[in-house]
């Protein structure tokens, strides 16, 4: 087994440059390239690719996506040294990774990482390994000097578990989100809400991020970005075909998509103009006054549903027909919860819980923003048995 001596790494973003420090730092020759030709100036670094992995035992991918990664490697593949190995440590899709390793062959190990820059920095990554046992051997001094190795059956599903655990990542963001937005509703103090949410499940989130949640965010240098995060849910969200909020949850028109995650988490609520349709619609049902409902939907709007066994799809006005203008006899004891809210661009969607005495409904809203203001397009609702 021939341990590796010179490592070209190709990409030197924010954890690509992380890496390329520490392997400098634990005595490795390492030579850098960076598509975009910016560098910070601490690391040997090259303008032609080419140039860069020439004499390099080990090649060391740090790009942005998959397609990045083949552009690269196609680039360079007749400059690697003959028994050259390609590490690749970039989040791409399980069908990519696959891909890279057929193509390569047993000098691919795909190798994503759990951790951003500071981890990096500290070599106390998690590296989910995916190759051929005896180069992965080979490599191993140069994995275990970023962090701890744990190895995974094939370049595949390396790539499919990296996606999982950013999703529960995306899913600890919008959490903190939900958290923050209504601690804000109830007039809570940030600071003391966030020594709170340290106590709990968040903690060492919320712990980790907290410079990102003050005042001067600006002011800490982003470990791992909201676009970074959301390409990921992208990827997730497409390599399994199966519904993904955190997809869409994470973007917003006021977060700086080069920002650290955490700012994702202080995105503002909804603003209350996309609300008042939907206030308008709890208050036509505490007051039985069809007005209100005149006053949340668009005139053109059909309400939906199942009703004693059949389909109905009520018009506006025959809808506003089925209330008498005074309360229902039990209203005290009745309730409305607004459960979701997601807004883009100029259309939302909205899901409501009516409690109305034996009975509870599911009510889901299309809403859109037309003529300056927001109305409900259509209802469609369910009535639980």
């Amino acid at each position: 087994m021939t341990t590796p001596h010179t490592i070209a790494v190709l990409g030197l973003g924010r954890m690509g440059e992380a890496i390329a420090t520490r392997l400098t730092t634990q005595g490795w020759d390492v030579v850098g390239w960076t598509r975009s030709g910016r560098t910070s100036g601490a690391l040997k670094t090259l303008g032609d690719p080419n140039d860069a992995v020439a004499t390099a035992d080990v090649v060391l991918l740090a790009l942005s996506d998959g397609r990045a990664c083949r552009q690269v490697l196609d680039n360079v593949r007749d400059s690697l040294q003959t028994d050259a190995i390609v590490l690749n440590t970039s989040t791409i899709a399980p069908a990519e990774a696959s891909a890279l390793a057929r193509q390569l062959g047993p000098a691919y190990i795909h190798a994503p990482v759990l951790g951003s820059v500071p981890a990096a920095a500290a070599g106390t990554l998690q590296i989910l390994a995916a190759g051929a046992q005896d180069v992965l051997d080979r490599v191993g001094p140069v994995l275990e000097a970023l962090g701890t190795v744990r190895s995974v059956d094939d370049a595949s599903t390396a790539a499919g578990l990296k996606l999982i655990a950013n999703h529960s990542l995306a899913g600890a963001v919008l959490a903190l989100r939900d958290s923050l937005r209504q601690a804000d509703a109830l007039d809570l103090p940030r600071a003391q809400v966030l020594d709170t949410l340290e106590l709990g499940q968040l903690g060492g989130f919320v712990t980790r991020k907290r410079p990102f949640l003050t005042d001067q965010p600006d002011a800490v240098t982003a470990e791992f970005t909201i676009s970074a995060l959301a390409k990921d849910m992208t990827l997730l969200a497409t390599a399994s075909h199966t519904p993904l909020r955190s997809a869409a949850g994470l973007a917003h028109p006021s977060a700086d998509a080069e920002a650290d995650i955490a700012l994702a988490a202080t995105a503002p609520a909804a603003e209350d103009a996309v609300l008042e349709p939907l206030r308008a619609y709890i208050r036509g049902h505490a007051t039985g006054d069809p007005t209100h409902f005149r006053d949340a939907f668009l005139p053109s709007a059909h309400i939906e549903g199942i009703r004693d066994g059949a389909f109905v799809s009520w018009p506006l006005d025959e809808y506003c027909s089925l209330f008498s203008g005074q309360p229902a006899p039990d209203e005290p004891t009745r309730a409305r919860r607004l459960d979701a809210l997601d807004v883009h661009g100029t259309v939302a969607t909205a899901t409501m819980t009516l409690s109305h005495g034996p009975d509870t409904f599911t009510d889901i809203f299309l809403l859109v923003h037309a003529d300056g203001s927001w109305r409900i397009a259509n209802k469609a609702y369910h009535r639980h048995l």
